[in-house]
């Protein structure tokens, strides 16, 4: 049995813990998720 995790909601739901624990991280988390799933699409990868 094989478990297949893709990194965007991986990331996001990290990002939407982050926000639940420090509401003031929340637009700096949404730069950085944005950013990360901008480039990972733009690169085509894969994880």
């Amino acid at each position: 049995m094989t478990l297949h995790l893709q990194l965007a909601p991986l990331l996001s739901i990290l990002a939407g813990i982050a926000i639940l624990v420090v509401p003031r991280l929340l637009n700096y988390i949404v730069a950085f998720y944005l950013i990360a799933i901008g480039l990972i699409q733009i690169l085509g990868l894969r994880f």
